[in-house]
């Protein structure tokens, strides 16, 4: 399943509904003896609430006309008594329905950002990050009314109908007969409207997700430092409005979505008290069967208790279909495939040599929407990388350098042939092995909003203030957050910004020494470094590097001339290997390659 703009939007009558429903109860299933729990309370409740239209009755007719004080009073007190259990077992059941209404979103909330985080690299380079957050946060955050009081309001409300209309007919069954007449016509008219609302709210969130991914984009440290720089901030300001004045018009249609209709049903339901006096009296003067005074008040009294509930019962049902938006978009994403999956029976290494081997690899994106393969980025790639060697990549830019490195981790799976380490494929290693064995330090270093040791300590939770400390001097960069005023417990900003592209990849080289990895991936670490701080950091580098498998992706060839060998990647095939001798004596790309870079550097001076 792809992301594309197909995917979001749901069909005007969906056939899988029901489906949908089944899997929305599911959810509850691990909570259903907490649910059984608010079943009993809501029918006690309910019980409770039919009963005091019959005390009332027993006080009109039976109770005041006959002076019967002592009957009275304890009529009385009955009411007083079923309105108190009914706001206790009220503030029970909204505690218990609450509660597990709250557990649904969090298991939710962790079943997305799970699948997430199993989802591919690729998924991430087309996917707006506004977007998965908005998922997380807004759509989730939406069904809160659904998942905490809706389910619990139509049990509530359905038991309350049902045993006041039982009620009803014990009382006067022709009068019952009028009350419910009107009642088909009112479901009719609150699902009409509950199709309009879900339709709605569909494009109500997917306008909140644009939005978040704007907020995302446009306020982050980089998005703010390039409007600045490309005078766009009041561009940035007029579209963010365009938008925000979007979701104003799509929020009061929402609100708005047959509101006349169901405040149609309202006044109906308010006017109902007074039919069933018209109706009651016409019975009486055609010399019909006569209603006793207790026996009308209390049925008035029960047809407007049941008011509440049946009004709450169809506002319910509009809810639930409009909250089926909501879960079709949470259910998308738990649906996508996780492409780079764990083995059924993965292989778990003790210790890890770091031996890796490219056995006639071959590699192409995915693109998505498209029914054509791409051409592959790499075809027919054999290499041997030795426990503790060193192999170094170069070649021109889009020639598969970084795809290549991706394979190590997994971050890619390859599309033919195998990439194995000690002689497993890793397609076969569990995640935990994979993690343990290989790091990577990129040109990207990302830094997150924490401090110096935290973002250090994401590497190894359990390390030791010394064992961080050790990480920095061997990274060469202990000495510059020493002299920080607030040390190792300086924040570093968001995304790093506090610190120097060499400062970043030097904490990047101690947070991958901290975590060990036998096998060490550099892709271009140093290539966005000027000439003196790429020495500080090729320092760090080297002592990374020692007695570990490292594979280089390099853009200055000066940072590899030491590796044991080095292959040149042109078009995704190799065309050179060996040593920088030999690939100098040969005088072929390679050799064409190392004289521009010198140029360069001559140039640089």
């Amino acid at each position: 399943m792809h992301h594309d703009e197909q995917q979001w939007t749901p069909p005007p009558a969906d056939p899988e509904q029901p489906a949908q429903v089944r899997r929305i109860l599911r959810l509850f299933r691990p909570y259903r003896g907490r649910l059984a729990l608010v079943g009993l309370l809501v029918a006690a409740s309910s019980l409770v609430s039919v009963a005091s239209p019959f005390m009332l009755r027993e006080i009109l007719d039976t109770a005041i006309p006959q002076g019967r004080t002592g009957l009275l009073s304890l009529l009385a007190l009955g009411m007083i008594a079923a309105a108190v259990v009914n706001s206790v077992f009220g503030v029970l059941q909204t505690l218990l329905s609450t509660t597990v209404g709250q557990r649904v979103m969090h298991d939710l909330r962790a079943a997305v950002y799970d699948r997430l985080q199993r989802m591919p690299l690729a998924f991430f380079t087309r996917t707006r990050t506004g977007e998965v957050q908005s998922r997380i946060a807004n759509d989730i955050g939406g069904m809160q009314a659904t998942v905490t009081s809706t389910a619990t309001s139509l049990v509530s409300n359905l038991t309350s109908v049902v045993a006041t209309a039982v009620a009803m007919l014990a009382l006067d069954w022709r009068l019952t007969l009028v009350s419910l007449l009107l009642l088909p016509v009112f479901v009719a008219i609150s699902r009409r409207v509950g199709r309009e609302r879900k339709k709605i709210t569909s494009q109500r969130q997917k306008q909140m997700a644009v939005m978040a991914a704007m907020v995302t984009e446009s306020l982050s440290v980089s998005g703010i430092l390039l409007g600045r720089t490309m005078g766009r901030a009041d561009s940035l300001t007029r579209s963010f409005t365009k938008e925000s004045e979007r979701l104003v018009g799509l929020e009061v249609r929402a609100n708005m979505a047959g509101r006349w209709r169901m405040s149609t049903i309202g006044v109906v339901m308010a006017a109902m008290p007074a039919v069933i006096y018209w109706a009651a009296g016409i019975a009486m003067g055609t010399g019909g069967p006569g209603i006793s005074t207790g026996t009308l008040v209390a049925f008035v009294s029960l047809q407007q208790g049941m008011f509440r509930p049946a009004v709450s019962l169809l506002s319910t049902g509009v809810q639930m279909q409009t909250s089926m938006a909501l879960f079709q978009r949470i259910f998308e994403y738990l649906d996508l495939p996780v492409d780079i999956a764990e083995p059924e029976k993965p292989v778990r290494l003790g210790e890890v040599r770091g031996e890796v081997r490219f056995e006639d690899v071959a590699f192409a994106y995915d693109t998505p929407g498209s029914h054509e393969p791409s051409a592959p980025t790499l075809s027919g790639i054999d290499l041997a990388v030795p426990a503790g060697g060193s192999l170094a990549v170069v070649g021109p830019t889009g020639s598969g350098k970084s795809t290549l490195s991706y394979l190590v981790p997994r971050l890619y799976d390859v599309t033919g042939g195998r990439v194995l380490i000690d002689g497993v494929d890793v397609r076969d290693l569990d995640f935990d092995t994979l993690a343990r064995a290989v790091g990577v330090v990129s040109q990207e270093t990302y830094l997150f909003h924490a401090s110096v040791a935290d973002n250090l300590r994401f590497a190894k939770p359990d390390a030791t203030d010394e064992e961080i400390r050790s990480a920095a001097r061997a990274a060469q960069i202990h000495d510059h957050i020493d002299a920080l005023p607030d040390g190792y417990d300086t924040l570093v900003g968001e995304r790093g910004y506090r610190f120097s592209g060499g400062e970043k990849q030097r904490l990047a080289i101690a947070r991958t020494i901290l975590r060990d990895p036998p096998v060490l991936i550099l892709d271009e670490a140093t290539s966005a470094l000027d000439t003196r701080t790429e020495h500080a950091v090729q320092q760090a580098i080297d002592a990374l590097s020692a007695g570990r498998t490292t594979i280089t992706i390099a853009h200055r060839l000066s940072t590899v001339r030491n590796a044991d060998e080095i292959v040149v990647l042109d078009g995704g095939q190799v065309t050179e290997r060996g040593t920088h001798e030999e690939l100098l004596a040969r005088d072929g790309h390679y050799a064409a390659l190392v004289r521009r870079d010198a140029g360069r550097v001559t140039a640089d001076v």
